[in-house]
């Protein structure tokens, strides 16, 4: 064994450590809990890490998405290949998988297949009851963490053992945090990631993951543990006696969501497609400025917007909080770049 472990190996034992060389985990978002996550998980040896993210690196990432660098903001480059980049820097002895995608009820299952266990680094609770709902269905242990201002949770799900996330719903304060409006400082996305990876380690080790929510604001000088079990729903639609999975269905159309604090909105077709950057870059450049295109994207300034255009036809408009004129927007720039 490479003594690049040997610390760790020392604690968790040589088996455990030979476990990990050997797994795959899969990491859902490459924003601050992601970046965390995935440079501890890089370092200990994890042998491949698929990180799965839509969005691409903006300024205010850099204040607590530790794997970024300012020219990946100037390239806009995709965070899960941003990612990828840098941590195959931190070990090249693993295989790092990174996917500009957006997590989705028609592609999770796909992505999530193989992979031994999945931490959640999303920045919306809907994604999350996505991805809760894939790892019920496939029986995949689930690690959920959440943080925003000075406060962080986690939460360890194990399928047909724990509560999942549904049966949490009302009982979690969710909604805090699926906005970044109140900002956030980078020592509760540390602290939170730890929890997140230190359960990865236990799952490893073969230690029962106990369904402890931790919650812990560092601003506060407070932390409460409450363990759950008891609020497993045997009805629960996500994990129970008759599963149907709700947050797997997904209709066929146009799926609009504003990103909130980024005066954006974000569009993705309902039919899977792939389109020729370069070709809809040369049907637009005499009726756009600013225009950056890259392997994964591409961006510029149309009309009044500014468009981020991916290569399955999502895209995130700025300057816009409207859907409906989002959609407008969007129409007219595919009618003129795709032809």
């Amino acid at each position: 064994m490479n003594n690049r472990y040997a610390r760790q190996a020392l604690f968790l034992g040589k088996h455990v450590q030979e476990r990990m060389q050997q797994a795959k985990v899969l990491i859902i978002g490459a924003g601050a809990l992601g970046s965390a996550s995935s440079e501890m998980l890089a370092r200990a040896g994890i042998g491949q890490i698929t990180i799965v993210d839509r969005d691409y690196v903006e300024w205010s990432n850099l204040q607590r998405q530790q794997l970024y660098v300012e020219e990946d903001v100037q390239k806009k480059v995709p965070k899960a290949i941003a990612a990828k980049k840098r941590l195959e820097q931190i070990n090249s002895e693993i295989a790092i998988i990174g996917i500009v995608e957006d997590v989705h009820g028609l592609n999770i299952e796909e992505l999530m297949k193989d992979h031994a266990i999945v931490v959640d680094a999303t920045d919306n609770f809907e994604t999350s009851l996505i991805v809760n709902d894939a790892a019920m269905k496939q029986g995949i242990p689930y690690i959920f963490g959440a943080c925003v201002g000075s406060y962080g949770l986690t939460l360890p799900i194990t399928p047909g053992a724990t509560p999942c996330l549904h049966c949490l719903l009302n009982h979690l304060p969710i909604d805090a945090m699926t906005c970044d409006t109140v900002g956030v400082i980078s020592p509760i996305v540390q602290v939170t990631a730890a929890y997140q990876v230190t359960q990865v380690f236990k799952w490893f080790a073969g230690k029962t993951m106990v369904p402890i929510v931790q919650s812990i604001d560092l601003w506060k000088d407070e932390r409460a543990e409450i363990n759950v079990q008891k609020l497993k729903n045997p009805s629960c639609p996500s994990c129970g006696e008759q599963p149907t999975y709700p947050f797997l269905q997904f209709e066929n159309q146009m799926k609009t969501h504003v990103l909130c604090g980024r005066d954006a909105v974000q569009l993705r077709p309902g039919i899977a497609q792939t389109y020729s950057l370069e070709e809809i870059a040369n049907n637009i450049n005499d009726q756009v400025t600013n225009l950056v295109l890259n392997p994964y994207l591409l961006s510029c300034h149309f009309e009044d917007c500014r468009i981020v255009f991916f290569a399955d036809g999502r895209a995130i408009i700025h300057s816009v909080t409207d859907p409906k004129i989002a959609r407008a927007v969007y129409n007219r720039f595919m009618q003129i770049g795709v032809k």
